[in-house]
């Protein structure tokens, strides 16, 4: 069984030759390794940590 083409191919990439190319911008690099699983920790636990204090279905009275 052969599988199905949605549409003709000679469409293929039309939307990606249309878009005007913009050139990368410089970034700053991102932290690796060590430094990287502390932004995580920070990003996920330290910050966001009162979640479950006003979202949890234990009311504190």
């Amino acid at each position: 069984m052969a599988g199905k083409v949605h549409g003709s191919l000679a469409r293929a990439g039309k939307v990606r030759g249309q878009t005007p190319k913009v050139a990368k911008q410089d970034k700053k690099k991102k932290p690796r390794g060590r430094a990287h699983k502390r932004l995580q920790h920070n990003r996920r636990f330290v910050t966001a940590g009162n979640y479950f204090y006003f979202h949890s279905s234990i009311s504190i009275i």
